[in-house]
């Protein structure tokens, strides 16, 4: 199996409505404003893209979070990335 295609280790998406998303697997987190929120899962990075977003709950120990507005997309990046880079991880990139 190649990289791109291994199973991910837990990770789970639940969403309602599109107004609601909880997620497990988080490993860490990045940035969030009201229009995006990027995240690093067990399957890689995700970024949240949406309206009005707002993180309740965060908590990397038990790697769940819940986020609050309008959801318009979900986009996985790079699967090998499951932390955030320091500065010389990302200029490596």
């Amino acid at each position: 199996m190649s990289e791109n295609n291994r199973p991910c280790g837990k990770h789970q998406i639940i969403m309602n409505d599109c107004l609601n998303i909880v997620i497990t697997g988080v490993t860490d987190a990045d940035s969030f404003d009201e229009h995006s929120i990027r995240v690093f899962t067990e399957c890689g990075e995700l970024t949240i893209f949406g309206e009005q977003l707002h993180v309740n709950e965060m908590n990397v120990e038990t790697g769940s979070l819940t986020v609050e507005g309008s959801v318009t997309a979900l986009i996985y990046g790079d699967r090998r990335i499951t932390r955030r880079l320091g500065l010389l991880g990302k200029l490596l990139r």
